[in-house]
């Protein structure tokens, strides 16, 4: 994972708390992260701890451009080879699969080109929800891969399947990705 770059997506869950051991993992690997928080995500987690771990700068909105003057939403997708989005609500999801771009992450998604790969958390009625279910089809046929959610106690007390897969298992997961994709060339433009 040396010098790969990674774009890290957080939404709003609880689970947001493991994307910053995500994020640790990922930037020990020798991983450039660059980091993508909706607005719900703050809710659960600062953004001063994942600019703390990537020693760069986090983004939430649209129209405020910090390092690309294309705007965020062209020059990190451009900059990334992976986009990793952990966790995904069922909100997140449907954006994707219905291409709606209302925020940076949606927006940064339908403009990024290389392999996505998507850690849902919810709760389990919610994952088993059938519209839930047609959106992670939608996604898997347009070539999202998933790390799917586990079993296991929910924080909203319910024992179900729901829960974020384990950093060290998606972890697992881009490493195998990035054993599969050719070296970055970084031929592209910064943004």
């Amino acid at each position: 994972m040396r010098d790969r770059e990674i774009l890290l997506g957080v939404t709003g869950g609880i689970a947001a708390y493991k994307a910053a051991e995500l994020t640790s993992r990922l930037v020990q690997g020798g991983a450039r992260v660059s980091v993508i928080m909706t607005e719900a995500a703050h809710q659960f987690i600062g953004a001063t701890t994942f600019s703390a771990l990537t020693n760069r700068p986090v983004h939430s909105r649209m129209f405020e451009p910090q390092e690309h003057p294309l705007g965020e939403h062209i020059g990190l997708p451009r900059r990334a080879e992976l986009l990793v989005i952990a966790p995904a609500t069922a909100d997140c999801l449907a954006k994707l699969a219905h291409g709606i771009a209302d925020d940076l992450l949606s927006t940064a998604y339908l403009a990024f080109t290389g392999p996505v790969l998507v850690a849902p958390a919810m709760n389990c009625d919610m994952w088993a929800k059938p519209s839930v279910q047609r959106n992670v089809s939608q996604l898997r046929a347009d070539g999202v891969l998933f790390v799917d959610p586990g079993v296991g106690w929910l924080s909203c007390g319910e024992l179900g399947a729901g829960r974020m897969a384990e950093p060290a298992e998606i972890l697992s997961r881009v490493v195998a990705l990035f054993e599969s994709l050719p070296a970055a060339s970084n031929s592209g433009p910064a943004g």
